[in-house]
């Protein structure tokens, strides 16, 4: 991948539904050359997905949370035990005094606490310790441009 590809990457992150013309001047390639590389980077995997973002207050999501799971055994096979709770978009098995970290998005703080009585009920969840974001100063998607920058 090249200083075109990623900055093809950022483009793209930036606004989606931009033409393979105005992508192809913004870097310097014309409007075939562009969408022949943003199809390779489709087939290599690089872009998985694209999709809109949505503003999560506007559709009933205005509580957010990170919560870490404690458990009794190892919680690698229970993915589709997390994946089933629509109000969990995101899981992680990770290091440290907990085994899992999800992020949720609710409408209120009593379903927020419904979610977590729903993780109990998970073979293998001994605990949970609930974070409620209060504010977000800023998200960013992940820079293709940070390899360019060494």
């Amino acid at each position: 991948m090249d200083h075109i590809d990623r900055n093809l990457l950022e483009r793209l992150q930036q606004d989606a539904t931009q033409s393979y013309a105005a992508l192809g001047e913004a870097v310097g390639l014309s409007a075939g050359a562009t969408h022949e590389r943003v199809r390779k980077l489709r087939e290599r995997g690089v872009i998985r997905r694209t999709a809109a973002e949505v503003d999560p207050a506007a559709v009933g999501g205005g509580v957010l949370a990170y919560v870490t799971v404690d458990s009794t055994s190892w919680m690698g096979d229970a993915a589709e035990s997390f994946a089933a709770l629509p109000e969990i978009l995101e899981a992680h098995i990770i290091a440290g005094s907990a085994s899992v970290l999800v992020k949720v998005r609710t409408a209120t703080t009593e379903q927020l606490q419904d979610v977590l009585r729903r993780l109990y009920a998970i073979d293998g969840v001994s605990g949970t310790q609930a974070t409620v974001v209060l504010e977000t100063f800023f998200e960013r998607p992940v820079s293709p441009l940070i390899a360019d920058q060494d």
